[in-house]
């Protein structure tokens, strides 16, 4: 992907928000479910329960309003509404729209799908909105995963949950916002490694998967680095996408990036797609893990095969 252009308008995270449904499924409730256990599942993906139930705008409405309260700005000056999901409530019209309205916007509103990459898809779009001239941008991720999720599967059932995740993007006119590079990638020949038909069940090929995750996740962060002139050591934060520890373990190793430089929920949340993302970054947030001038790095991959990652210096550049 190309560099960001010098002089072009940047934007500041100024809210998020976070929403999980009250039902948490726990492995050993998948013990009574199918032929499983919590310590196969622990070492094979590091999950140890999830969050299931609610609906896509039900979410997104719950993330989206949290981010706007913390960001301290009326819902009508928001001029773009980015929701990221695989999983809308409805095939027509976008789940944006119901978001939309019941956060009282009155705005443009999209859904974007990428999988799992959505969320940072989104971050870069809504960037380009505001170098385009809008102020303030409400980029959300949420996706309801139970709902194609085949329940009798326990190669994916055992992964995927329900969440989401939401932040609020304001521009800065001195140039100095937080986004410093980004790239976004597609492998469609491994699309068939990953996929749900309408109407049915999430179908995964895992070795396959994993094999080629790992490598379009490291792909895609040393570009951004690259575009960025920033080496790994630098990092201070790396927020991955949450499908499997072992992914990450390996994704940072290959960077170069210790694990404690990793913000990590899927051990509670599991594999939230879209929402993985700002969820741990939200968490590493209010821990006060990621500080003012912290290099902060996005990266993860999904469906598709899409890859997605974004460096971000956390308040943007001193005026």
């Amino acid at each position: 992907m190309p560099k960001i252009p010098a002089g072009v308008r940047g934007a500041v995270i100024t809210g998020w928000g976070s929403a999980l449904p009250p039902k948490v499924l726990t492995n050993h409730d998948l013990e009574q479910m199918f032929d499983t256990s919590d310590e196969w599942i622990v070492e094979r993906t590091g999950i140890r329960e999830r969050r299931v139930g609610g609906t896509t705008v039900g979410l997104s409405i719950e993330s989206g309003r949290r981010a706007i309260e913390m960001a301290g700005i009326d819902p009508l000056e928001i001029d773009a509404l980015v929701l990221s999901t695989t999983t809308p409530d409805r095939a027509v019209p976008a789940s944006s729209a119901a978001v939309q309205h019941e956060l009282g916007l009155r705005c443009g509103a999209f859904d974007i799908n990428a999988a799992c990459s959505g969320f940072t898809y989104g971050l870069v779009v809504s960037h380009g909105l505001i170098a385009m001239g809008s102020k303030k941008v409400l980029c959300i991720g949420t996706d309801c995963l139970s709902k194609i999720t085949d329940w009798t599967d326990r190669n994916t059932a055992i992964l995927f949950a329900d969440g989401s995740g939401a932040i609020v993007l304001e521009s800065v006119d001195h140039g100095g916002g937080q986004l410093l590079g980004w790239d976004l990638d597609a492998d469609g020949s491994a699309e068939r490694f990953l996929f749900a038909e309408v109407g049915g069940f999430v179908q995964m090929e895992g070795k396959e998967v994993f094999r080629r995750a790992v490598r379009i996740m490291v792909d895609s962060a040393t570009k951004t680095l690259n575009h960025a002139g920033v080496s790994a050591d630098e990092i201070a934060m790396v927020v991955p996408h949450q499908a499997n520890i072992r992914i990450i373990e390996s994704a940072c190793a290959k960077l170069g990036i210790p694990m404690e430089k990793a913000a990590t929920v899927l051990h509670y949340t599991g594999n939230t797609s879209s929402a993985s993302i700002p969820l741990a970054m939200n968490e590493a947030l209010d821990a006060g893990r990621i500080k003012h001038g912290d290099l902060v790095l996005l990266v993860g991959f999904g469906a598709g095969m899409t890859a997605a990652s974004a460096l971000l210096r956390w308040g943007g550049d001193e005026q």
